[in-house]
C-alpha cells in the first residue's frame, strides 16, 4: 500500500496540487467531504481533502469527520497535517499567527466522534491528541520561513455555524483557552483512534467576539474570517511543502501505538 501524508484543508483552503488525480471514495459512513485529490510533494505521495467540500457547502456540525478519516485510512495515510482557522481568545494570539494545537477541549454535541460505537468498546486516551513530532517539525519550518507562530495552543471547539456570545467568549477566554474553533473536533480524535499522526495548524484570523476591555476590536465576522484565512493561504501552501518531505521520514512516533491497551471487548 501506497504511504501517503493527508493534508486536509480548512476554511479558504480549497486546492492544493497542480494536475492531482481525483478520486471518489465510498465508506461504511458515506463519502467523504469532497473528492481526493492525490499528488506528489517533493516526491512524497499526498492525498488533499478540504474539510467543507470544493464549493464550501458542509457547515462544521455537518462534516463527515468519521468518513475523511477512513477515506484517508483507506489510502493508506498514517500522517495527516489539517488546517484550520481560528479565533483568538487572548491578545498576544494576533490574526495572522499561526498555532501548532497541543491541547483540545470539546464544547460541540451530535458529533459521531469515535469508530468504537458496534462491536468493540476502546478506551483511547486522548491526554496528548496531536503528534509532537510533527508539531517539531512545523515549528522548525515556521522559524524557516520567519512566520509568527506559536509552538502550542490549547484550541475549544464549539459546534457552530454560529460564532459566540460576547459572554461565551468571555467564559472560554477565562478559561485559559488561547484559541476557538469548530472543526478540529471530533476529527482530531478520530485520527488518534486510527493510530494516525496529526498536526493541527491554526491560523489566527480574529479575536472571537473581541477581547474584554479593548472596544476597539470588534467581533468576529464571516467576512473578516475569510478575508484574513485568504491572505495567509499562501503561507500555509508553502508551509505544508516544507512539512511534507521531514515527515515523510518520521518512523519513530507513537501515535501509531494509541490502541495499545485500549480495546476492553473480550
Amino acid at each position: 500500500m501506497v504511504n501517503r501524508i493527508g493534508i486536509i484543508g480548512g476554511s479558504g483552503f480549497y486546492s492544493l496540487l497542480d494536475s492531482p488525480e481525483s478520486v471518489n471514495i465510498e465508506t461504511k459512513y458515506g463519502n467523504p467531504s469532497d473528492k481526493i485529490s492525490l499528488g506528489k510533494i517533493s516526491g512524497v505521495d499526498v492525498a488533499f481533502l478540504p474539510r467543507h467540500g470544493t464549493k464550501h457547502n458542509i457547515p462544521p456540525h455537518k462534516v463527515p469527520y468519521r468518513a475523511n478519516i477512513l477515506a484517508f485510512e483507506e489510502l493508506g495515510i498514517s500522517r495527516i497535517i489539517a488546517t484550520n482557522a481560528v479565533g483568538s481568545l487572548k491578545s498576544n494570539y494576533m490574526p495572522g499567527d499561526f498555532v501548532l494545537f497541543d491541547q483540545f477541549v470539546n464544547m460541540t454535541n451530535g458529533r459521531h466522534d469515535t469508530f468504537f460505537d458496534e462491536d468493540k468498546v476502546a478506551h483511547v486516551s486522548m491526554a496528548e491528541p496531536y503528534c509532537s513530532d510533527l508539531r517539531t517539525i512545523a515549528a522548525v519550518a515556521l522559524s524557516n520561513m520567519k512566520i509568527r507562530y506559536h509552538e502550542s495552543g490549547s484550541v475549544i471547539v464549539i459546534n457552530g455555524p454560529r460564532f459566540s456570545s460576547k459572554a461565551e467568549s468571555r467564559f472560554f477566554s477565562s478559561q485559559g483557552f488561547d484559541v476557538i474553533n469548530m472543526t478540529q473536533y471530533p476529527e482530531a480524535a478520530l485520527a488518534r483512534e486510527k493510530g494516525m499522526c496529526y498536526l493541527g495548524i491554526g491560523i489566527v484570523t480574529d479575536y472571537d467576539a473581541g477581547l474584554e476591555g479593548n472596544p476597539q476590536i470588534k467581533a468576529v465576522t464571516a467576512e473578516e474570517v475569510n478575508r484574513v484565512f485568504g491572505k495567509s493561504i499562501s503561507e500555509a501552501k508553502s508551509l505544508i511543502n516544507n512539512i511534507v518531505p521531514t515527515a515523510s521520514k518520521i518512523v519513530n512516533c507513537n501515535c501509531k501505538n494509541s490502541l495499545i491497551g485500549a480495546v476492553v471487548t473480550k
